[in-house]
């Protein structure tokens, strides 16, 4: 058991055993109450206060883990890491199983091209505040303000088609939508007189 102390912050690894507890339990109840098992034990050994175990949170790792095999057949000991901030204990797989290890990565990496591409609309945003704040510059070096009458009706008449096309592009959507096919008109039949 590794101990390691700094400032309010505590971390030990533990190995649990689960088979005893779960063992006089029903079946469909053995997963539940190995996660039960882990919270008590960690109350017990990280002594937390009045044994509370709504402040002990299991990794979502860890829980896959657990479930990985279903609500039957959990493991029967668990190596955890946990690490204690302030009154709240996390716990943490140490050896993960390679298929979990690999879910681990992806998600990571997802994680990370998520952040990048908030980092790159940000750029954008910043660069278009700066092309709206450049041509505020260039309207202070017209002084005739000709150029910038043109300017604003050629903007005005941009929106006007940009909304006409938008209203159109609504309404067709609108037609397609709601129009339902057309059965086929009976033919009327005609007596004929002799």
């Amino acid at each position: 058991m590794a101990n390691k102390k700094s400032e309010n912050k505590l971390e030990r690894e533990y190995v649990i055993p689960l088979r005893e507890k779960s063992r006089v339990v029903a079946r469909y109840k053995k997963t539940p109450k190995a996660i039960k098992t882990i919270k008590e034990f960690l109350a017990k050994h990280m002594k937390v206060e009045n044994r509370d175990l709504n402040k002990i949170k299991i990794d979502k790792d860890l829980n896959q883990f657990l479930w990985a095999r279903g609500i039957r057949k959990h493991p029967h000991k668990i190596k955890v890491k946990a690490i204690r901030e302030g009154e709240n204990v996390l716990v943490q797989l140490v050896d993960y199983p390679n298929n979990l290890k690999f879910k681990k990565l992806r998600e990571e990496k997802m994680k990370k091209s998520a952040l990048e591409s908030i980092e790159n609309k940000k750029g954008m945003m910043q660069k278009m505040k700066e092309n709206l704040q450049k041509p505020a510059e260039d309207k202070d070096k017209n002084k005739d303000g000709l150029d910038d009458k043109k300017e604003a009706v050629e903007k005005e008449k941009a929106t006007v088609e940009a909304t006409q096309k938008f209203q159109k592009d609504k309404a067709k959507e609108a037609k397609h939508q709601t129009e339902k096919p057309k059965k086929a008109a009976k033919p009327v039949r005609v007596a004929l007189q002799k």
